[in-house]
C-alpha cells in the first residue's frame, strides 16, 4: 500500500505537468474555433498529424527504451549520452533531408502555398525530440517536480502567444486601437493559422534550454555496444508507434480525403472534448511506466500492477460518465458551429479509456523484452482502423471514424489481454474490473441517450457510480487514506 501511495503522489504531480498544460491547450480550442472557420482549422489538424508520424520516428521508441536500460544502468552517464547522441544523428538527418528536398516535400504535405509551415515543422520536431531524453532522465530520476515547471513553462508561452495573435490583435485592430507599425506590418503577411505553430515553437524552444543544464551534468561516453542492445529493444516501439499514430489520427485525415476538409474540422473539434480521458491517461502513463519498470524486481510487483489497473478502471469510469453526463456544459468548449460532431464524443471516450487499459497492460511485453507483440497489436489495430474506414465512411459518414476508433482499441486490449496471461501472468480482478467498466459505461450510455440533461441529473449519475464503487472497495479506499 506504501509503494502504491507513492505512485499516486508521483502521479499527481506528472498529472498537473500533463494535464494542467492542456486542458489549458483545450480551452484555446475555442479561440481557435472563434478565429478560422472549419476547413482552416482542418490544416491545424493535418499539420499535427504529420507531426506526430515523424515525431515517432525521430524518437524511435527511445523513450520506453531509456526506462528499460535505466533501471539496469551501472554508468547513467553512458546510458545518457548515448541515447541523446543517437537521436541527435536521427535529427540531424532529419533535417538534412527536408532541407535539400525542401520544396517536393512542401507539396507532399499540402504547404507548398505555405512554405513557413515546413520550416516551422521541421524545427518543432527537432527540438520536441531533442528534448525527450533530458524530460525522460527527469521522469527515470524521479523529479516530478522540475520536469513539470519546465512543462508549464511552455506551455504558459504558448497560451500567451495564441491568445495575443488570434485574439487580442484583431480585437484591437477592430476597435479602433492604434498597434505598433512593427504588427501592423508582418501581422497580416502570416497566416492565422501559423501563429499557433509560432507558438509552439517558441514554447518548445524555450523548454529545450531550461533542459539543457541537466544534459551538460553528464560526461559524453557513445557506448556502441549499448545502443546496439537499444536499438534491437526499440525498433517495435517505433513500428507500434506508428501504427498508433495511424489509429489516432488517421480517421481524421479520411474524413479530409472521403467527404471534405470543413467535416474534418468539425470532427476534429468535436475529438478535442475527449481531452480529458487522454489527459488522465497521459497521467497515469508518465507516473506509471517509469515506476513499473522500478518495482518489477519485487515479490509482490504482479500484485501491485493487478491492484493499478483496477484502480485505473475505475477512475476511468469516472471521466467517462462525468464528461458524457455534463456533456451541454462541456460543448460550450468549442464554436456552437461545430457541435453538430458531438455523437462521436461518447465513443471517443470509451475507445481512449480501452487504449488507457492497453497501455497497462503492456506491461508484461515491456518487462519481458518481446515488444515486437506490442507491434502486431498496433499493426493489428492500424489495420482496423483503415478498413472500417474505407469501408464504412461513404456509408455512414463520419460517424464511422468514431466506432473504428473503438473497436481497434478494444481489440488491441482483448489481443494483449489473452497473449499476456501466457506469457506474464498478472493475477487481475477481471470480474470487479469487468463489473465496473459494465456499469460505467451503461451510466453513460442511459445518461447520453435517455436522460433528462440537468445538472441534478448530471450530479446523481456520478454519485451513484461513485457510491457503487465506495460499497465494493470501500476497505481499500480506507487503507489508501
Amino acid at each position: 500500500m506504501s509503494t502504491l501511495k507513492g505512485f499516486f503522489k508521483d502521479s499527481i504531480i506528472y498529472g498537473v505537468a500533463a494535464v494542467l498544460p492542456r486542458v489549458i491547450n483545450f480551452l484555446l480550442v475555442r479561440v481557435h474555433t472563434d478565429a478560422l472557420p472549419a476547413e482552416v482549422y482542418a490544416e491545424n489538424t493535418d499539420f499535427y498529424i504529420w507531426a506526430a508520424l515523424f515525431a515517432v520516428l525521430l524518437t524511435f521508441g527511445m523513450e520506453t527504451t531509456f526506462f528499460r536500460f535505466y533501471k539496469d544502468a551501472d554508468k547513467k552517464d553512458s546510458l545518457v549520452a548515448t541515447t541523446f547522441i543517437s537521436i541527435s544523428i536521427g535529427v540531424g538527418v532529419f533535417l538534412l533531408v527536408f532541407s535539400l528536398l525542401f520544396v517536393p516535400i512542401s507539396n507532399f504535405f499540402g504547404f507548398g502555398m505555405n512554405p513557413l509551415r515546413l520550416q516551422l515543422f521541421m524545427a518543432i520536431l527537432a527540438l520536441d525530440t531533442l528534448a525527450m531524453i533530458p524530460f525522460a532522465y527527469l521522469r527515470a530520476s524521479n523529479r516530478p517536480v522540475k520536469y513539470t515547471f519546465i512543462k508549464l513553462v511552455n506551455v504558459g508561452i504558448i497560451v500567451i502567444v495564441q491568445l495575443f495573435a488570434l485574439r487580442w490583435i484583431p480585437n484591437w485592430e477592430q476597435d479602433g486601437i492604434k498597434l505598433p507599425n512593427v504588427i501592423l506590418d508582418n501581422y497580416p503577411a502570416v497566416s492565422k493559422v501559423n501563429y499557433i505553430f509560432i507558438a509552439n515553437l517558441l514554447g518548445s524552444a524555450i523548454s529545450f534550454l531550461l533542459l539543457l543544464p541537466y544534459l551538460l551534468r553528464f560526461k559524453w561516453q557513445f557506448d556502441k555496444v549499448l545502443c546496439k542492445k537499444m536499438l534491437l529493444y526499440s525498433y517495435p516501439i517505433v513500428i507500434a508507434g506508428l501504427a498508433y499514430v495511424v489509429n489516432e489520427n488517421l480517421d481524421k485525415f479520411l474524413i479530409g480525403k472521403f467527404i471534405d476538409k470543413e467535416t474534418e474540422g468539425l470532427y476534429a473539434a468535436a475529438y478535442k472534448l475527449a481531452i480529458f480521458m487522454n489527459l488522465y491517461i497521459m497521467a497515469f502513463r508518465l507516473g506509471a511506466e517509469p515506476f513499473f519498470f522500478n518495482i518489477s524486481h519485487k515479490k509482490d510487483a504482479k500484485e501491485t500492477y493487478a491492484l493499478i489497473m483496477k484502480y485505473f478502471v475505475i477512475i476511468g469510469s469516472f471521466v467517462l460518465i462525468g464528461i458524457v453526463a455534463f456533456l451541454d456544459l462541456f460543448k460550450h468548449f468549442i464554436n456552437p458551429d461545430y457541435w453538430v460532431a458531438l455523437g462521436i464524443v461518447p465513443i471517443v471516450l470509451l475507445a481512449n479509456l480501452f487504449l488507457g487499459i492497453y497501455h497497462n497492460l503492456s506491461i508484461w511485453y515491456k518487462l519481458t523484452d518481446k515488444t515486437r507483440y506490442g507491434m502486431y497489436f498496433s499493426i493489428f489495430g492500424a489495420l482496423i482502423t483503415v478498413v472500417f474506414n474505407v469501408v464504412m465512411l461513404p456509408i455512414i459518414g463520419f460517424m464511422a471514424s468514431a466506432w473504428a476508433t473503438l473497436l481497434a482499441y478494444g481489440l488491441m486490449m482483448l489481443a494483449s489481454f489473452w497473449v499476456g496471461r501466457k506469457h506474464y501472468p498478472i493475477p487481475y480482478d477481471i470480474k470487479r474490473i469487468l463489473s465496473y467498466l459494465l456499469i460505467g459505461v451503461t451510466i453513460a450510455y442511459l445518461s447520453y441517450y435517455f436522460l433528462e440533461r440537468n445538472w441534478l441529473m448530471s450530479i446523481m449519475e456520478v454519485l451513484i457510480f461513485g457510491v457503487i464503487i465506495f460499497y465494493f472497495e470501500r476497505k481499500a479506499i480506507r487503507k489508501m487514506l
